[in-house]
């Protein structure tokens, strides 16, 4: 189920949701390069993230499921978000260049389909960042932050609902390592629990940040048939009248 918009904006207000926004989205900027030119949708509530590209991308569109709620974004310009079904963008197929998900697949019913509805917008080449909870992490098991509602992945599993979506996974990040502990004095070490958690690797990070690919071609399996042997008939030689 979906966290209602109003909770997540004042998350995102709160000094804990200012340090998540800095330290996801050095992750997301890792994996988006250059994003000059294209045209970029935040699926879920991606907002917070969204900002980092509006003046670099050509265009930036942001969509919110509807058991979710909209909010205004931006708030000093033209309005840029929209409440949609997730499963059914109103969008033409291929007219997107990359999709930043956040909080949104592991809040929606069917993932699987909203995946399937995102490889139907992406152009060919275009590119899906996601951010879901990780099953390790303590962010997944505390009830005071957005990441600990919904279902949680491991790598095999996100990989697996990718994949299953015709997705290749081609980078990986994580982020969060600090447990959400929303002390001023607490917050101001995230930058050196990060800097610890990404040099030793450490297994405990509170989200992954995957990049994938869109797949343009499906591998069908084939199967090979016994081959038979087909007898024509042959007219016998018939003798030449006089």
């Amino acid at each position: 189920m979906y966290p209602d918009v109003v909770g997540l904006r004042s998350f995102y207000a709160q000094p804990i949701g200012v340090v998540t926004r800095r330290l996801v989205g050095r992750a997301i900027r890792a994996r988006a390069g250059n994003m000059r030119g294209l045209s970029v949708l935040g699926m879920g509530y991606a907002t917070p993230y969204l900002g980092m590209f509006r003046e670099e991308c050509e265009r930036a569109l942001a969509f919110m499921p509807g058991a979710q709620g909209v909010t205004r974004w931006p708030s000093a310009a033209p309005t840029l978000a929209a409440l949609v079904d997730e499963t059914e963008l109103p969008l033409r197929a291929g007219m997107i260049d990359r999709v930043i998900a956040v909080h949104l697949l592991e809040m929606t019913p069917d993932a699987g389909e909203v995946l399937r509805e995102v490889w139907r917008v992406l152009a060919p080449g275009g590119r899906l960042i996601c951010v879901v909870p990780s099953r390790r992490g303590v962010w997944a098991r505390t009830e005071n932050n957005p990441f600990g509602h919904g279902r949680p992945f491991s790598r095999t599993q996100i990989t697996d609902l990718l994949r299953g979506a015709l997705f290749t996974p081609v980078g990986w990040d994580e982020a969060l390592y600090m447990p959400p502990v929303p002390r001023n004095w607490f917050l101001r070490s995230a930058v050196a629990w990060e800097r610890v958690g990404a040099t030793l690797a450490l297994p405990f990070a509170g989200v992954h940040v995957v990049e994938a690919t869109k797949q343009v071609y499906k591998p069908v399996p084939t199967k090979r048939r016994a081959r038979l042997t087909v007898f024509e008939p042959v007219m016998a030689p018939q003798p030449m009248g006089g």
